[in-house]
């Protein structure tokens, strides 16, 4: 079976964005979980689970300071058992399988947050769809991922000749990219808003790079004052399940 491919003009190409701000990520997140049931995927922050808890900025702890019920799935074995170990209800589960989610038979979930996932996988299309499997009528999916055209892979880009990227992610977002592809997957994006990620100060990095970032963080921040947020390193998108 084949399917008619429509023809584009260069006028197509272009995209106006939605109006948006900038927020604190963690703060945001936590507000829109406030009181409900919460399905956390991604959870374990892989590699930086311990240096995000001894700065505060562990999501899933300050998840389950709000939430009524949360559940963190992660396909990483020693983060799922850590967590486990210290009372989370926590399950192991590759997010992509479609019928490995279904088995482990959740109550139906409020809020779905694929916090900084999406970007790591290979199958994002089969993600999405396993995803409408966590989720009650009504409830919301919230995807959080760096965005693509954020001011820090520009300046590091022209000033560096390097691109600053997660060793694991495998593929990067727009606005346009991701609200598209959730469209494609059966979701119906409502609301994006952006963010600018934590300067993380471990590693090799000299004193100075560490100032060069926080200072191009500060312009992304100042940017969003002058209406310019989508030069922010991170985007947040909400969507709902439309009825089928």
């Amino acid at each position: 079976m084949s399917t008619e491919i429509p023809e584009y003009g260069q006028d197509e190409m272009a995209h106006p964005l939605p109006k948006t701000k900038i927020v604190d990520r963690i703060p945001w997140l936590v507000e829109q979980c406030r009181g409900k049931r919460v399905i956390h995927v991604g959870f374990a922050d892989a590699g930086f689970r311990d240096e995000q808890t001894r700065a505060g900025r562990w999501l899933h702890g300050h998840l389950d300071d709000v939430a009524t019920s949360l559940v963190g799935l992660d396909f990483d074995g020693p983060g799922v058992a850590a967590a486990q170990d210290t009372d989370y209800d926590a399950h192991l589960v590759d997010c992509t399988d479609v019928a490995a989610v279904e088995a482990l038979d959740l109550e139906p979930a409020d809020i779905v947050l694929a916090g900084e996932v999406i970007e790591h996988l290979g199958a994002p299309g089969p993600f999405l769809e396993a995803m409408a499997r966590l989720i009650a009528p009504g409830g919301t999916l919230i995807v959080t991922t760096p965005n693509a055209y954020g001011l820090v892979n520009v300046v590091a880009n022209i000033t560096r000749r390097i691109e600053v990227n997660h060793p694991d992610h495998v593929v990067m977002f727009t606005w346009r990219t991701l609200t598209q592809l959730m469209a494609r997957e059966g979701w119906a994006p409502e609301d994006v808003v952006t963010y600018v990620p934590q300067v993380r100060e471990r590693g090799d990095r000299s004193r100075l790079d560490i100032a060069a970032v926080k200072l191009v963080a500060g312009t992304e921040r100042l940017l969003g004052k002058l209406g310019r947020p989508y030069s922010a390193d991170g985007l947040i998108v909400t969507a709902k399940r439309p009825p089928r």
